[in-house]
């Protein structure tokens, strides 16, 4: 974004926690984005927000600041058991992102357990997991975290944890929706308390995310957060920094300038987007053989638990 700063974390009217801006200044996070300093006073004082700002924004630490702060200030201590925050999020890639970041933070708070939910993996060694480490702070997918709610014939009884919630946090709520995932949220809103503090995060505000709003938030402050430069009525899902370019060449010789470019640019890392599963397969196959000394990993959704680990493996990779 341009002009992202939007003053100090001290300038926010309601003073954040020592460990807060302990974890902060760790991660040199100086000054506050526009959606920030927009949602983070509304959120800590109660009052349900749908935020609307564009990726790379910093939605993430509008609503993982919140949470702390609001689970800090309950009356009542969280036992382990007991769920205060959830945060759903569409794709696992997201959810370990937003895990990572949240450990920056409650490692500054040993008395807060976290758990990441997501498919990949046996649903019992997650059942297993909550119920050795407890769970006050949940990053899930849609789908495991309603699988783990009927969980109950395996000894987790997820809607009694759960009473005890005080922030329920939808992120990428227009992508949640376009992956098909109404039924399971709507399915995890009829078990969750109606007493909470719900953030709903997007890109855009469609119409069918209104319905989401409507059954989800309680009377939500409506935040907006437009690109500098943007006028108000466009829709602007990216960065105006960032910067896109394409070459446009011949059905036949697509693959053959796909080889060329990654050939020239060895010391980079890159994502390379196929239409399907299969074609993953097979291009990924075909790139390792034409292309040497570098590594070519292939992800796609049809994979179970090589793909966490295949993620993870390439955000470690250099360039």
């Amino acid at each position: 974004m341009e002009a992202v700063t939007e003053g100090g974390w001290g300038s926010l009217p309601v003073p954040l926690s020592p460990g807060v801006l302990r974890a902060l200044r760790e991660l040199r996070f100086h000054q506050m984005t526009p959606v920030q300093s927009a949602t983070i006073p509304l959120f800590m004082s109660n009052k349900d927000v749908a935020a609307e700002a564009v990726t790379g924004s910093g939605k993430t630490l509008a609503f993982v600041i919140p949470i702390l702060e609001i689970l800090l200030r309950r009356e009542e201590k969280l036992k382990k058991m007991q769920v205060g925050a959830i945060i759903i999020t569409p794709t696992r890639e997201l959810a370990i992102q937003i895990d990572e970041v949240l450990s920056h933070f409650t490692k500054h708070f040993p008395m807060f357990s976290q758990i990441l939910l997501i498919g990949g993996r046996n649903p019992m060694e997650d059942v297993e997991r909550f119920k050795e480490q407890g769970g006050n702070i949940i990053v899930a997918t849609p789908g495991r975290l309603e699988d783990l709610f009927r969980r109950k014939a395996e000894g987790l009884d997820l809607a009694s944890c759960v009473k005890a919630l005080d922030v329920l946090v939808l992120d990428e709520a227009d992508r949640l929706l376009d992956m098909g995932f109404e039924a399971s949220l709507n399915a995890i809103l009829d078990l969750l308390p109606k007493q909470r503090r719900t953030g709903l995060f997007s890109a855009t505000q469609t119409q069918e995310l209104e319905s989401l709003v409507r059954a989800g938030l309680r009377n939500p402050v409506r935040i907006s957060v437009k690109e500098k430069g943007v006028a108000a009525s466009n829709t602007q899902k990216t960065p105006t920094r960032l910067e896109n370019f394409y070459m446009i060449c011949k059905a036949d010789e697509k693959f053959n300038q796909l080889v060329h470019f990654l050939r020239q640019h060895k010391q980079e890392k890159h994502l390379v987007f196929f239409s399907t599963c299969a074609c993953v397969e097979y291009y990924g196959k075909a790139l390792e053989a034409l292309i040497k000394q570098v590594k070519i990993m292939s992800i796609h959704g049809k994979m179970k638990h090589k793909r966490n680990k295949i993620f993870t493996e390439f955000r470690k990779l250099p360039g």
